[in-house]
């Protein structure tokens, strides 16, 4: 024990006590054919896998093996993982997911603006569509996360994005979102903005902020991620977000991707059931084909699921085999 104590000590990018990830129950509705949560996470193992940087939360136990298990368990054939903030550029453990995923999962990794053309190429042929990047401070400090990669690097990798047609996925606050879309409008990348682009729900739906992140998605200007858990204040049910998803339906429902953000870091006791976060979605969204617009065609075109399928997983040699 005091060994182990020692070696935590001295390697905190190997973590030891990791929190278990919360498994969903099954929705009570099945999900359409083809249905995908578009924003999770994979974590470890960490023998494997360890972190390129300290974590600022406590890690959860969240491998392949078990975001697979979660899908099955809440009956979406697709998903899309997010490269989280411990990982850094270290894309490894994401890399190993997709592949375990053989085109069923589509990845959205982090590197810095210098990275080599052989590691955009690398992450390409293994599923990655889109680069994350990040403008949302740390509540703590005040300052980016570590392990984030900022704006700045979009901007310096957009002619590269575009060879490869990927777009940037943004965590940002949402009064930032129109300045942001406007940056990457200039060099021609399309964005998805996680989270509903974190709106304050005290301030309003006529709040300036939401109505210009309304207009953007109407305009077909911006994607944005369905995410409801770190942005309600009201967990679990969520009531006070959904005035602002209706008029997000109501102003594009083909610009809106629905995502758990499964495994919850930071939430604890707080994180909620995947599969109840289904069931809120479909008493919210009662029609049969906007679901579906949301929940699969809209992820298969942001993700090329179909496309990326057809040029590469029958391919010879490709490292999803």
């Amino acid at each position: 024990m005091a060994n182990s104590s020692m070696n935590d000590a001295i390697d905190p990018l190997r973590p030891v006590d990791v929190v278990p990830a919360k498994m969903p129950s099954p929705p009570a509705i099945p999900l359409p054919l083809n249905a995908c949560d578009a924003h999770s996470h994979v974590f470890g193992p960490y023998d494997d896998f360890p972190f390129a940087t300290a974590s600022s939360y406590p890690p959860p136990l969240a491998p392949a093996a078990t975001y697979l298990a979660m899908l099955d368990t809440i009956g979406a054939r697709r998903g899309v993982l997010v490269q989280p903030a411990p990982y850094g550029t270290d894309n490894t453990a994401l890399m190993a997911a997709l592949r375990s995923g053989v085109g069923r999962i589509r990845g959205v990794a982090v590197v810095n603006g210098d990275v080599p053309d052989e590691g955009l190429h690398r992450l390409e042929l293994s599923g990655v569509c889109a680069l994350r990047f990040n403008e949302m401070p740390s509540p703590q400090t005040g300052k980016p996360f570590a392990g984030s990669v900022g704006l700045d690097a979009a901007l310096a990798l957009a002619s590269r994005m575009k060879a490869l047609d990927w777009h940037a996925q943004v965590w940002a606050r949402c009064s930032d979102v129109p300045a942001i879309t406007e940056k990457l409008d200039r060099v021609g990348l399309s964005v998805v903005f996680e989270h509903m682009t974190c709106f304050d729900p005290s301030l309003g739906t006529g709040h300036r902020d939401f109505q210009n992140v309304l207009a953007l998605i109407r305009e077909g200007r911006i994607g944005v991620k369905l995410a409801l858990c770190r942005v309600s204040k009201l967990p679990p049910h969520y009531q006070d977000l959904r005035p602002f998803h209706d008029l997000m339906v109501e102003a594009n429902a083909r610009q809106l991707v629905w995502s758990s953000d499964w495994p919850y870091v930071r939430m604890g006791d707080a994180a909620p059931d995947v599969g109840a976060l289904v069931n809120t979605f479909d008493e919210w969204v009662t029609d049969a084909s906007l679901r579906h617009t949301i929940l699969v065609d809209n992820p298969a075109r942001f993700y090329r699921f179909d496309d990326w399928t057809a040029r590469h997983i029958f391919r010879k040699g490709n490292p999803c085999h």
